[in-house]
């Protein structure tokens, strides 16, 4: 900041050495002025303008630290008041601009808020006739016909599912109700959603459950399984998902296992980012690259770690590891 304050003040200085210069050089010039005290007065003032550029620049950078030092959100209160003219000018752009930008932004979030609703209510809207188009696919007699109109039903389903989360995942936290879960009944809600897909597929599962109630979000738990299960399924054929819990070092692990296509290494560490696909299956346009994004998400709000782990052309292991229980006073704010 002094280099800066420096050449700021670079005119002032240069005009100050300027005059010493030339007083010292008429004085010098001129016999009938000695030189001696001319230097002394020139010692002297050089002090006096030491000292005065070092008051100044505590005083006039202190507004401008203050600027530099906020966090250009819209609080301007760690911002210090304005002493001086050209201060002030600042002062009052910042402030007409920080209220432009808070209306604008109380803008933005109706519009937004209007727009999630107006989708929520859609979304809710469309499952009456999809429930509707359920009960005539059962009454539907070929069953190769039936597979196929239940599978594309699953389809629109799920996707209904993951659109509905992805709008209530910035208010997860609004929407958290941390109870005893029974974690085998809800696995098997979601086997059974799967099932038509399953039988379509050739797909088992192997339940293998240590523990079986964890303490945890029930609505959320059940969109994250609901997410891997449904991956698992997707990229599997003619095999079993191997679906376990056991306690480690205290803590509750939950593995979803799949033998299906697995995914390269080089794209573990980036399968959990917004729209991220694959690049080695980069023409799947059935991937929308939104579920495990939604479930990273999902798991870090519940304090849950998820870690993956995959060898291509034989399969890919999810793993959920739960908090202990005073992991959960961080989740419900005690």
């Amino acid at each position: 900041m002094m280099l800066k304050y420096i050449i700021e003040r670079k005119s002032w200085i240069l005009l100050f050495i300027f005059l010493q210069l030339l007083m010292i050089i008429v004085a010098y010039l001129d016999s009938a002025i000695q030189i001696m005290p001319i230097l002394y007065i020139s010692f002297l003032s050089l002090m006096v303008f030491i000292i005065f550029f070092i008051i100044r620049y505590l005083k006039e950078t202190r507004f401008y630290k203050s600027i530099k030092e906020w966090d250009n959100h819209l609080d301007l209160s760690s911002i210090a008041t304005a002493e001086t003219p050209f201060e002030a000018v600042v002062e009052q752009k910042l402030i007409e601009q920080t209220e432009m930008l808070k209306k604008d932004l109380a803008k933005s979030r109706i519009t937004m808020e209007q727009e999630k609703d107006d989708l929520l209510a859609w979304i809710h809207e469309v499952k009456t006739p999809l429930t509707a188009m359920n009960l005539m696919i059962d009454r539907i007699t070929d069953e190769s016909v039936k597979a196929q109109l239940t599978y594309e039903w699953l389809r629109i389903h799920l996707l209904l599912d993951q659109q509905l989360h992805q709008k209530r995942i910035p208010f997860i936290e609004n929407d958290l109700y941390i109870e005893k879960t029974d974690l085998q009944a809800l696995i098997f809600k979601e086997i059974k959603t799967l099932r038509s897909w399953c039988i379509q597929k050739g797909i088992g599962f192997d339940v293998d459950l240590e523990i079986t109630e964890v303490l945890t979000d029930a609505k959320w738990l059940s969109f994250i399984i609901r997410q891997l299960l449904t991956n698992a399924v997707k990229y599997s054929e003619a095999t079993e998902i191997v679906i376990k819990s056991y306690l480690q070092h205290g803590q509750l692990k939950l593995e979803v296992q799949d033998f299906g296509r697995g995914i390269d290494s080089k794209d573990i560490p980036r399968i959990f980012d917004k729209g991220f696909t694959s690049t080695t299956m980069h023409q799947d346009n059935a991937a929308t690259g939104m579920g495990l994004y939604l479930v990273k998400k999902a798991t870090k709000t519940l304090a849950i770690h998820i870690d993956a782990d995959s060898i291509p052309g034989t399969g890919t292991t999810f793993t959920l590891t739960f908090p202990k229980k005073n992991g959960f006073l961080k989740i419900t704010g005690m």
